[in-house]
């Protein structure tokens, strides 16, 4: 599969990065210069009111986007009727927008909570670098629905996407973290 903004990187189960163990990235940008993304199934144990010195009313989990920059704040999100100013990743999945506004809109509960995710740092590579893991097969490459991202549980995430492409990849979803289990 073609490789493009929008595309989901699975992780091998033998990937042998511990940053990225049965992770799945939604690439927001690929192209020459380098690429980037967010783990899409690492939630870490801070809320997004934790980061933020503005009170926010629900309780929004942080998801850890990757080893870069962990103290960056992003968001995705589906709903640019209410979200203006995000750059569109795939149909109907945006990275970014007017930051002001979301906190507003989640504070007077006119944005739910599984229309968007919150992520402390991001996932990189420079220019090559992601080819070079994909010409080593460290990656399954797929797409998905904006539907699945926002609305499958993250300790279900790399299983479930594995399940639905089916085929090869449906037994790969059953693989043991640590193949001395099986």
């Amino acid at each position: 599969m073609n490789v493009a903004k929008g595309s989901l990187l699975i992780a091998k189960p033998y990937l042998g990065d511990p940053n990225f163990e049965r992770g799945v990235i939604l690439l927001c940008e690929y192209n020459q210069q380098g690429s980037f993304g967010f783990v899409l199934n690492q939630v870490t144990d801070l809320l997004l009111g934790d980061v933020l010195e503005e009170t926010i009313y629900q309780d929004i989990p942080l998801h850890l986007g990757g080893p870069v920059e962990k103290s960056t704040l992003h968001f995705i999100h589906r709903r640019p009727d209410l979200i203006s100013g995000g750059d569109e990743i795939m149909k109907g999945v945006f990275w970014g927008g007017d930051f002001t506004k979301v906190k507003t809109l989640l504070n007077i509960n006119s944005l739910k909570p599984q229309d968007l995710r919150f992520f402390i740092g991001y996932s990189g590579w420079s220019g090559g670098q992601l080819d070079d893991e994909l010409s080593q097969e460290s990656w399954i490459v797929t797409k998905t629905n904006p539907e699945f991202i926002f609305t499958t549980p993250p300790g279900d995430f790399w299983r479930e996407i594995l399940r639905n492409m089916g085929g090869e990849y449906r037994s790969i979803a059953h693989y043991p973290i640590d193949p001395r289990w099986n």
